[in-house]
């Protein structure tokens, strides 16, 4: 069972979409985030004159799956910031909304300690693909000894960590649905039964998983050749797929998965592959027993306030 972890968390101007600090037990690292639009303040934080790391993160108008993301590091993060906030043609960025960077406690962090990370977390963002890096490819940056890279592997791990608490999910690694052959073998207890969805007289059979909170369809299922449903909802999710090459032209018109593909819900799934609106509690049926997403669902906690109750007898 994985290990649980204690994350404090403050809201430096007591409300919710103000500045936030993030800090892990027993890590030396300091996590400081906040709008852009109190960018003001948060360069006169103490954290921002340090050694860091720092994000940068909006949204991309040519794709509402992903956030453009820019990584960067600083001697003195306050000054960067300054000059990212410049308009575009004055050198700045204007994409970004909300900045998040991470410094060092007992302020041990070097200008080649960053340097490291930032190569590290670019190659990181670029791998799991949940963001468009501005960046573009990153620099291996290798002059630093054996000793400090394993220090800085373990404060990549705890950034990766504490951020997506934060909503910051592209460091967060995609759990990938086990291969056929491994199904047996695997011991994953976050791992639902396969789900599938079918609806013979439009071509569509999907098969799905849930892994981690996170719903896949798998390579290779079949979805409906077009959105047919209102235009709201999953539409522009669908279309989005459609122009990224996760969901191609298949036979009789119909669209097929070309990649084992994430959804946040059942629903979003479902309605990906129906091309409406769809519930996928309903939907989604257990391939081996025809239990719906709903019924097993409703089996499983069932069973584990059943476990609870005896276990307090």
């Amino acid at each position: 069972m994985t290990q649980g972890r204690s994350i404090r968390l403050f809201l430096v101007d007591g409300v919710p979409n103000g500045l936030l600090t993030a800090e892990i037990m027993n890590w030396t690292g300091h996590v400081l985030t906040g709008p852009r639009s109190k960018l003001s303040e948060l360069v006169q934080r103490p954290e921002c004159g340090r050694t860091g790391i720092y994000f940068l993160v909006g949204p991309d108008p040519e794709n509402s799956l992903r956030p453009l993301v820019y990584i960067g590091e600083s001697d003195d993060v306050a000054m960067r910031l300054k000059q990212h906030n410049r308009p575009e043609e004055k050198g700045g960025k204007d994409f970004w909304e909300k900045v998040c960077l991470v410094t060092s406690k007992d302020q041990n962090l070097t200008k080649a300690h960053v340097k490291y990370l930032e190569s590290l977390l670019i190659q990181s963002a670029g791998q799991v693909g949940r963001c468009k890096l501005i960046n573009g490819t990153s620099h291996d940056y290798i002059n630093l000894p054996e000793s400090d890279r394993a220090d800085m592997a373990f404060f990549l791990e705890q950034i990766r960590t504490v951020l997506p608490v934060l909503g910051l999910d592209f460091l967060r690694e995609t759990s990938r649905p086990p291969k056929e052959s491994d199904v047996a073998s695997a011991v994953e207890p976050e791992t639902s039964p396969r789900f599938t969805l079918e609806v013979p007289r439009h071509g569509i059979r999907a098969i799905g998983q849930e892994i981690d909170g996170e719903f896949y369809v798998f390579k290779g299922s079949l979805a409906r050749g077009s959105w047919t449903g209102t235009e709201r909802g999953y539409q522009s999710l669908y279309n989005q797929l459609c122009e990224d090459g996760a969901l191609i032209v298949g036979s009789e018109g119909g669209r097929v998965f070309s990649e084992d593909q994430s959804f946040s819900s059942p629903s979003a799934a479902a309605a990906v592959v129906s091309g409406r609106s769809a519930n996928g509690r309903i939907s989604w049926k257990v391939e081996d027993s025809g239990l719906t997403y709903g019924e097993w669902q409703d089996r499983q906690v069932s069973a584990a306030a059943s476990s609870t109750d005896q276990s307090s007898d």
